[in-house]
């Protein structure tokens, strides 16, 4: 177990699943936690179990709806404001949807949740990590990349949904590696890394809650075919913690190693090409180029 005393760690969708697991593990290492979730009772109850699970355990809460930006915006803020170090990022939270749902502020819901909150959380806590370093960002993705391509038409899946969203989702997670290739080039000699991460198929629920005949088979099946929690979250927190995955960068974790993502998401000018619209998208068009 790597010592984590003395440093602050902060992990969006940590009420359930692995990102729970994974505040828990981090926290049980020393680490001063931080958890973010949009259910502030989800949120105490996540606190309390994993004082209980550490009683010396230094955790924290952060209510946010991640799927808005004006959210994250006040969550980056409210973290600024309240700790003057960062050192490891997990951006955890994600979701899946068997139909399009729009947010309040124009964005089609997974893709804000599992992209956009990504990039703007982590550019608004940019100056915080690398005044930490070393420093480490861990977003997690997924294999479900692989079956997919970024038609920079059609980001948001208005077309082209998929069987149940899935195909929706495996956009999302392709543009989590993407944006994790150009943030590692943008922090070359900075001290910090960033990595992305597959847990594996998990049963965490974030298909069992999309709806629809294709949440309900994934509810049912889950528990028999798929990793827990406590497995699925083992990448994350080696990344996160191990002196092994020190200085390593840019990378595309499963199993606790490297592996080679889909030959999209390797694609350097997608992955320029993706910072700047999304930059555009959330009120960021300053930072587009780089």
């Amino acid at each position: 177990m790597a010592d984590m005393r003395g440093k602050v760690v902060l992990v969006t969708g940590a009420t359930n699943g692995i990102g729970q697991v994974t505040a828990r593990e981090l926290a049980r290492m020393g680490a001063t936690t931080v958890i973010a979730g949009r259910n502030a009772e989800k949120l105490q109850a996540t606190v309390e179990e994993i004082r209980q699970q550490a009683p010396d355990a230094q955790v924290d809460s952060l209510r946010a709806d991640l799927s808005l930006m004006t959210d994250v915006r006040t969550l980056a803020e409210t973290f600024l404001n309240r700790y003057d170090r960062l050192d490891v990022l997990v951006n955890n939270a994600g979701a899946g949807a068997s139909q399009r749902h729009i947010t309040p502020e124009g964005f089609e819901r997974m893709f804000a949740l599992n992209h956009l909150s990504y990039f703007l959380l982590t550019y608004l806590l940019l100056d915080k990590l690398k005044a930490s370093a070393p420093a480490r960002v861990i977003n997690v993705a997924s294999d479900a990349h692989r079956s997919v391509r970024l038609d920079f038409d059609n980001l948001q899946s208005e077309h082209d949904w998929g069987r149940a969203g899935y195909r929706a989702y495996g956009r999302t997670k392709l543009a989590n590696i993407l944006f994790t290739r150009e943030l590692a080039r943008r922090l070359e000699g900075t001290g910090v890394t960033a990595n992305a991460v597959h847990p594996g198929v998990v049963a965490t629920g974030i298909w069992s809650g999309a709806g629809g005949i294709f949440g309900r088979i994934a509810g049912a099946i889950a528990p028999l075919v798929m990793k827990t929690p406590e497995q699925g979250a083992q990448t994350s927190i080696y990344v996160a913690s191990s002196p092994e995955a020190a200085g390593q960068t840019g990378l595309y974790f499963s199993n606790g190693h490297p592996v080679q993502p889909a030959p999209a998401a390797q694609d350097d000018e997608a992955a320029r090409r993706l910072w700047a619209i999304s930059a555009e998208m959330v009120g960021l068009a300053e930072v587009a180029t780089g």
